[in-house]
């Protein structure tokens, strides 16, 4: 897939600090949905594919779904990653039947869409009573602004207002943060993502490149109750019955 800014793709060393990053929020997707052992799984706003890939291999119980607007991205994760289900189709009326899955888990994609409340209710109605909505999404407070790709981003207070609909329960929202060997490097170099952001990689110093291409998903950390200095916001919410 062509790499146009709206969404990380793998295997790209000076995109590897944005891929961890989204990485791990699937990873701690797979243990909120293990916990609930849900089998029929909707990843909304699937992009490339990598993390419906990394749900179907994390839960070998489940039937993983995918569902894109774009359509070289459906096509690219039809093509790409065997077993699963995925169709274009718009995420503020999603092509699929009420109650038809046991979790829907958006990342990164909310930030993206213009009628935020709609998806949130579209997610809400096509997963079962009891089932689960896991969002994820940008912190507004640390992130940089400008993102031409971004209809509006959110702190943690609005995600939270966001989620608190009829149709979800209380939703519990945790933040992403940089781990040590990230901050360690931020207080000789300062912020990294501004560092990245400064140049063209191929104009970066060599102990950038070499640092960002060596992150793995163990350089970040999640949980603590500061959400206001969290990179990234993960919310949780229930499917309310009736």
């Amino acid at each position: 897939m062509r790499l146009t800014g709206e969404r990380t793709l793998p295997g790209i060393p000076h995109e590897n600090y944005w891929f961890r990053r989204h990485e791990v929020v699937y990873q701690w997707t797979v243990d909120q949905l293990l916990a609930r052992a849900g089998e029929r799984v909707l990843d909304a706003g699937c992009g490339e594919g990598y993390g419906a890939a990394l749900l179907r291999r994390s839960l070998p119980r489940a039937r993983v779904s995918a569902v894109d607007y774009d359509p070289e991205a459906a096509a690219h994760v039809r093509r790409t990653y065997a077993g699963i289900d995925v169709v274009r189709g718009n995420l503020v009326q999603l092509p699929f039947a009420t109650s038809a899955f046991d979790a829907a888990v958006s990342l990164q994609t909310v930030e993206h869409l213009w009628d935020q409340r709609a998806f949130v209710a579209e997610c809400a109605r096509v997963v079962r009573p009891h089932g689960v909505v896991v969002l994820s999404t940008p912190n507004r407070l640390t992130f940089p602004p400008g993102n031409i790709c971004h209809a509006r981003e959110l702190t943690g207070g609005e995600l939270r207002d966001l989620l608190t609909t009829p149709e979800l329960g209380t939703p519990v929202i945790v933040g992403l943060h940089h781990g040590d060997r990230i901050r360690a490097w931020e207080r000789r170099n300062g912020d990294l993502v501004k560092a990245q952001l400064a140049a063209s990689p191929k104009e970066w110093p060599q102990d950038l490149t070499d640092f960002v291409a060596d992150l793995s998903v163990d350089d970040f950390d999640l949980g603590g109750a500061d959400l206001d200095s969290s990179s990234d916001l993960l919310a949780v919410s229930a499917v309310r019955a009736g």
